[in-house]
């Protein structure tokens, strides 16, 4: 590093205020403001290496260079220890074709793959080639899954909203796309794209480059109809090809799910396709696809995560209970009803129609950092009983299950009891009057959810972190109507996040002072 100096470009003169270079003399050193480079090390990603260092002594008359050599240490844990290869560090000049060995470079590197190793790193010579070696192959994250014919499809759009049907599904990528698919029901029987068999009629292979295969089957088919309504069908194992009936052109699909099974050691075992089928009329000119593919570690649950570990705004909040009977606070398990399928904190859907009745299971995810509001309108009626009614609006507007638990962070486990914060039930309610206390009574029409949230972790990469959550139930009083009469009251959800972090305080610094000596290459070499 001594004789290296990267500021002389001048040749046989001295550049200004380049302290490493030899064409420089003492009454030049002499004339410089600075040391345009400072230090000169080698591979910086050498565990150990010598630096030339550069300053000048501005104190001396005349001022002069000032050069010492030290020994430099990497404070990275990931380092070269020793540059035993000498050939990679430099580049090699590439061979120029000539009429002689045109053939051989063509052979070596006219192929779509080529190694760039070159012969003399093979040391063993009588090492087993890698064709004839029993190695073992195994899925990495985001390796094409690959089929008995070439890959498995999951078609997206590329530059327009078009289909595109090489895109390559990645191992462990979970995917969602939605695409546009050009029909007619004219061809309905000759379009690959929109037939179950073109999805599922080649078989995965369990590890690339092998003869094991893992063939694709249907776990359920939905039967969309035209108007939106869909019916799963009870015979999933049914393959349904596209045909038409009464100028339609039926069982056409319109969305794929794959779920993949697969074992710690990157082998699929399991591959499962769902599907939903619709029909299309003669009018029709194109179609939307949805495509979707999602992998499970044998012998595991899945559990959607909202963050790893402070929540993500937009991802939903996780929930969950402890089921009745359970012995003792041990753990808490998640939820997993029909309503609330990924055990989410949910609230009150809104509907086109505003129909409070028409709405009853209905729900939405609370989305972290989203402040949402939402509700319908009940038409009362004097038939209406006052407790039925009451417990009606009560499960509207919590749903079938209300959870007991908010997970504190968006990884939380299960089993860490610690991180998960009980929600804080509360209830507000409007003073009665005196007169009306015999034909009145008491039915909740809002429910407000507030969540204190609070940054955690370094200043740096702050982690969002849930500390509490409080539901208020809000209850009016309502009047015995007389016969023949109606009314109709508003009944609202709604969610406000509140962000208590700690401010900073007055003259407080972000980077405390240490008041110690310190040796004088402490930092080096940081300033």
């Amino acid at each position: 590093v001594a004789k290296l100096c990267v500021c002389d470009l001048l040749v046989a003169q001295c550049d200004v205020n380049c302290c490493c270079d030899p064409d420089c003399s003492a009454d030049d050193f002499s004339l410089f403001t600075t040391c345009s480079v400072p230090v000169v090390t080698g591979d910086s990603n050498l565990c150990s290496q010598k630096a030339a260092v550069y300053s000048l002594d501005v104190e001396a008359n005349p001022p002069e260079r000032i050069f010492k050599l030290i020994d430099q240490v990497n404070p990275s844990v990931f380092c070269i220890h020793a540059t035993n290869y000498k050939q990679a560090l430099s580049f090699s000049s590439p061979e120029m074709p000539t009429p002689e060995n045109f053939d051989r470079l063509l052979k070596q590197f006219g192929s779509a793959s080529f190694s760039a190793e070159p012969d003399s790193w093979n040391t063993n010579t009588d090492a087993q080639s890698p064709s004839d070696a029993n190695e073992t192959y195994r899925y990495e994250y985001g390796v094409p899954i690959q089929t008995a014919d070439a890959f498995l499809r999951l078609p997206s759009p590329v530059v327009s909203s078009w289909c595109s049907d090489a895109n390559p599904a990645g191992f462990l990528v979970n995917q969602a796309t939605k695409c546009t698919r050009s029909v007619s029901v004219e061809k309905c029987g000759n379009i690959q794209a929109i037939s179950m068999l073109f999805y599922i009629n080649s078989s995965i292979l369990a590890v690339p480059e092998s003869s094991q295969m893992v063939n694709i089957t249907v776990q359920s088919v939905v039967v969309q109809s035209l108007n939106g309504m869909r019916t799963l069908l009870n015979g999933s194992d049914v393959l349904r090809l596209p045909v038409i009936l009464d100028e339609l052109c039926i069982n056409v699909v319109l969305g794929v799910s794959y779920h993949i099974t697969y074992t710690d050691a990157g082998e699929i075992i399991e591959a499962a396709a769902s599907f939903v089928l619709g029909a299309i009329n003669k009018e029709a000119l194109s179609i939307q696809q949805s495509f979707e593919i999602s992998f499970t570690q044998v012998n595991t649950t899945p559990v959607p995560l909202s963050g790893n570990p402070g929540y993500v705004v937009g991802l939903p909040i996780r929930a969950g209970f402890r089921p009745q009977g359970y012995p003792c606070p041990v753990e808490i398990l998640l939820a997993a009803l029909n309503t609330n399928k990924y055990s989410q904190l949910t609230i009150l859907q809104s509907t086109s129609s505003q129909d409070c009745l028409a709405a009853q299971g209905a729900r939405t995810p609370i989305l972290f950092g989203y402040n949402m509001i939402s509700g319908c309108k009940l038409r009362i009626t004097a038939a209406m009983k006052c407790q039925p009614l009451a417990q009606t609006l009560l499960d509207l507007l919590k749903g079938q299950s209300f959870p007991e638990y908010v997970a504190s962070f968006g990884n939380s486990q299960a089993q860490d009891v610690l991180d998960w914060v009980p929600i804080t039930h509360l209830h507000t309610s409007e003073q009665r009057t005196s007169n009306t206390f015999q034909s009145s009574c008491q039915i909740p029409v809002s429910l407000e959810i507030e969540v204190k949230w609070t940054k955690y972790g370094s200043l740096v990469n702050p982690q969002a972190r849930i500390v509490n959550v409080t539901a208020t139930i809000s209850t009016t009083t309502l009047k015995q109507l007389s016969s023949g009469r109606e009314r109709t009251i508003p009944v609202t959800s709604s969610v406000v996040f509140t962000d208590i972090s700690s401010p900073a305080e007055p003259g407080y610094k972000a980077w405390p002072t240490i008041n110690a000596k310190l040796p004088f290459d402490f930092f080096f070499p940081f300033v």
